[in-house]
């Protein structure tokens, strides 16, 4: 259960920062800017709710460290676009892909393993 803790941490910084965007940085950034910020935090939201399925599945399947993984993707992916949306270093694009690869995987992973599970597991 403490990956349903964790996906639920992730899923409400989520809502606050998409919140922030909307409110606060709405004035600052520009529609391109916002556009990645919401970018990020769609992002952040699918994979807080990953690690909340994931969390409910580890009960029936041996997912092992795939949430990990999903939780890397999640730090990396959205961490570098939210830095780019705040006028952060250009160079943070070319780490994004790394953390969109990483919450591809977790995912395959996911599907494979239940796939691999018996019926009605």
């Amino acid at each position: 259960m403490r990956w349903v803790g964790v996906g639920a941490v992730v899923v409400a910084l989520g809502i606050a920062l998409g919140a922030f965007g909307a409110h606060e940085l709405k004035e600052t950034l520009t529609a391109n800017a916002l556009a990645q910020w919401h970018t990020a935090q769609t992002y952040q939201m699918w994979g807080g709710l990953g690690l909340v399925f994931c969390g409910i599945l580890s009960s029936r399947l041996e997912l092992r460290r795939i949430p990990a993984l999903m939780l890397a993707g999640v730090i990396v992916f959205a961490g570098t676009v939210y830095g780019l949306a705040l006028g952060g270093p250009r160079w943070l694009g070319a780490i994004t892909p790394i953390g969109g690869v990483l919450l591809i995987t977790s995912w395959a992973l996911v599907a494979w393993h239940a796939f691999r599970a018996e019926p009605n597991a």
